[in-house]
């Protein structure tokens, strides 16, 4: 079929290379538009969550509590907040703000709250709530008041809250993956050009990827229109499009200039290439879409959207490796090898399947397949240890760089003032009740340092209780938890919210969706490593592998960014905690890019195993085709997505250098020592099927043709 695909490409490369350019007009001038419509960075909520319903609640009776900004206050000559003069200028600079986005503002002026006040009484705070039904208005609404909020007379002035932290997480974040881009295209064009030995083919996988990201944005737009959609989308459809266009570029280009060498025509190269790269092409993007698609059934925005992005960017990516670059290479045809830098590419894959250097490594690990089974196992475990002392965390001002404004801000509040004066446990009651009565209660809660009513109307209250610590902390939690199992008064419902009561619905709510998801992704993967290879001891290898090298990212992650190490080098501050939404991102993200490796290494495995029916041979002639590519290919994909390592906010750093650590173990411990060793062990069994398994792979598996040695090498129960 697919070679059919390659012929009919190969006539029709004029129109197809003019459909891609009317393609790629059209999602610069609509595609690009995405930027424009999605949401906030702020989604990591869960929603019908507990700490969600306490907002709904509160909301539909009782003005928002939330304290969206918060303004620090300090006069430049150290006179204290009750000189008359500092009065004035507070109250003159929040009455001065625009009534139509500043819904209400608190001060010390306004509610003689001393929580207002700083313990050396030379610092005091605002507290506005915006205008707006949703996070895009409030948003809009403090951009067109930021410059304002600053203009106090004889005052320093610094904005901090909710609202600016997540606007300035979203401006950092699209300032460091502009940056990053700026940073590794050189650096990937420099590389392929020695991976490929030469301009003309190094300039297919970048031509590729461009096109994808395009077309990723206009599918994300598409989407934008129907659904939230967090900005970050945008961001993984980047990286993982550039990264992934090559990794196809690379399957594809060095197997065309292999097949060139075989055939008579570029017609007959290009229906082989087809036949056999693209076909891995096609068995790897589905493979990787279905991993990514497992993010969509997260509840989260923040999760989801990277699901909506991930999986429009494979399927474009892989689409535009088997339509536009088939019609490129149809129109270069031995040209691919122009301006060439020397003589033979170390991409290639016309070396002998006998003899090399990934030969002799692959028979060498054969040859001991026990001892380095157990090492690398034993090596991939150590490394994975850290993270079974992961402790869960959710998204603060520290994630941004030391001396950014909010977090100067944050940090100020959690050092001179009264505890959690922003960042309140909300205790929502839904019924009549006597709210100070209830208040008096949560006052005798230890842990407790206040409790007040902070709204009313006659059938919801709203209670705000302070604490003794960090909102991230367990102590926080446990508090949280207390407060859920209190007995609510008769014929009211109790909703707990906040911070801290948002942290633990998310982890309640992805460790149930996880097992979900696992099931899932890991059936239909299974399912199709089973149709691709007519084994069902392979898919279970792959998983089993795969899991081991995420299993090290994951603890290298936790050793570096929750515990500190090498913090100075990466210029980050660690906080203690890890963002629950990360690792399980980087967990479907790594998997679909492990099981791409997976599927190009087996692919070559089962072509030379048809052809001589040894394993080992098999597996050394296999390994000899791919390692120059897997490793070229790993070599780029770390330099793409490894860039975001440069960013300031700190959980785009940890998934940049999380993805490399795990891409570099999966090129070298996984691939070159871990599955050769694994599939010496299982010999004749990695191809065994149960018989009615094997006649269903005989009819409906995915290759070209039937192949009567292939049949008889299914092992039937």
């Amino acid at each position: 079929m697919l070679e059919s695909w390659g012929r009919l490409i190969y006539r029709r490369r004029w129109p197809v290379l003019v459909a891609a350019l009317a393609a790629v007009i059209f999602s610069v001038v609509w595609g690009t538009g995405v930027f424009g419509a999605t949401t906030s960075a702020d989604g990591f909520a869960t929603p019908d969550s507990e700490s969600a319903r306490a907002i709904e609640v509160a909301e539909r009776a009782l003005p928002r509590g939330e304290a969206d900004v918060v303004v620090l206050y300090t006069d430049r000559a150290g006179r204290t907040v009750d000189d008359p003069a500092v009065r004035k200028a507070v109250t003159d600079a929040v009455a001065a703000l625009p009534a139509d986005r500043v819904a209400s503002a608190l001060t010390y002026y306004s509610t003689g709250s001393p929580q207002f006040v700083s313990a050396d009484r030379t610092t005091t705070y605002a507290v506005l709530r915006l205008a707006g039904q949703d996070t895009a208005q409030r948003e809009e609404n403090y951009r067109a008041i930021r410059d304002d909020l600053t203009r106090a007379e004889g005052l320093e002035v610094k904005v901090g809250g909710t609202v600016p932290t997540t606007v300035t997480i979203n401006e950092q974040v699209s300032e460091d993956i502009a940056r990053a881009e700026m940073l590794s295209l050189p650096v990937l064009m420099a590389l392929l050009v020695v991976v490929f030995g030469g301009l003309a083919a190094a300039a297919l996988p970048l031509l590729t990827g461009m096109v994808a990201i395009l077309g990723a944005f206009t599918v994300l737009h598409a989407i934008a229109l129907a659904t939230d959609l967090s900005i970050f989308a945008v961001n993984v459809a980047t990286f993982l499009g550039l990264g992934l266009a090559i990794d196809y570029g690379l399957f594809m280009v060095a197997r065309f200039r292999e097949e060139l060498r075989r055939t008579q025509t570029v017609e007959d190269a290009l229906g082989a290439t087809m036949a056999t790269a693209g076909r891995t092409v096609l068995i790897s993007g589905v493979t990787v879409a279905i991993s990514m698609g497992g993010l969509v059934l997260f509840p989260q925005i923040f999760l989801k959207s990277m699901g909506y992005g991930g999986v429009a960017t494979v399927v474009v990516d892989m689409i535009a490796a088997l339509t536009l670059l088939p019609a490129a290479l149809a129109v270069l045809g031995p040209r691919v090898n122009a301006l060439s830098l020397r003589r033979r590419s170390a991409a290639s894959t016309a070396e002998p399947a006998r003899g090399g250097g990934w030969h002799r490594t692959a028979s060498t690990v054969m040859r001991r397949p026990v001892l380095y089974a157990v090492a690398a196992t034993a090596l991939l475990l150590a490394i994975g240890a850290p993270f079974l002392r992961i402790n869960w965390g959710g998204v603060d001002p520290r994630v941004l760089p030391e001396g950014t404004e909010v977090r100067v801000v944050s940090h100020t509040l959690e050092r001179d003032f009264p505890g959690n004066a922003t960042s309140p446990i909300d205790v929502v009651v839904q019924g009549r009740t006597d709210p100070a009565a209830l208040a008096e209660r949560l006052r005798q809660m230890p842990g407790v340092t206040g409790a007040a009513v902070t709204g009313q109307s006659a059938e919801v209250s709203r209670i705000a209780v302070t604490f003794d610590g960090d909102a991230q902390s367990d102590a926080a939690r446990d508090l949280v938890e207390r407060i859920r199992q209190m007995p609510a008064p008769p014929g009211t419902t109790i909703y707990v919210g906040g911070v801290t009561a948002t942290v633990i619905d998310q982890l309640d709510s992805l460790a149930d969706t996880l097992p979900q998801v696992a099931l899932v992704v890991g059936t239909a993967i299974f399912v199709l490593l089973f149709l691709a290879f007519g084994s069902v001891v392979l898919p279970v290898k792959a998983i089993a592998v795969n899991l081991l090298s995420l299993a090290a990212a994951f603890g290298a992650v936790v050793w570096i960014f929750q515990d500190g190490n090498l913090s100075g080098l990466l210029d980050f501050t660690a906080t203690g905690s890890i963002a629950p939404a990360m690792p399980i991102l980087m967990l479907l993200l790594l998997f679909g890019v492990s099981m791409d490796y997976e599927v190009f290494l087996l692919s070559r495995v089962r072509e030379q195993y048809d052809l001589t029916g040894d394993n080992t041979a098999a597996v050394a002639a296999g390994v000899q085709r791919t390692g120059a590519i897997i490793t070229g290919a790993a070599l780029l994909l770390m330099v793409a997505i490894g860039a975001m390592a440069t960013s300031g906010v700190s959980f785009i750093k940890l998934i940049g250098v999380g993805m490399a650590i795990a891409i570099a173990l999966d090129a070298t411990v996984v691939r070159l020592i871990l599955v050769p060793a694994a599939m010496r062990l299982l010999g004749r069994a990695n191809w065994w099927a149960p018989g009615p398994l094997a006649r269903l792979y005989r009819r409906y598996g995915i290759r070209e043709e039937e192949n009567p040695k292939q049949e008889r090498d299914l092992i039937p129960a």
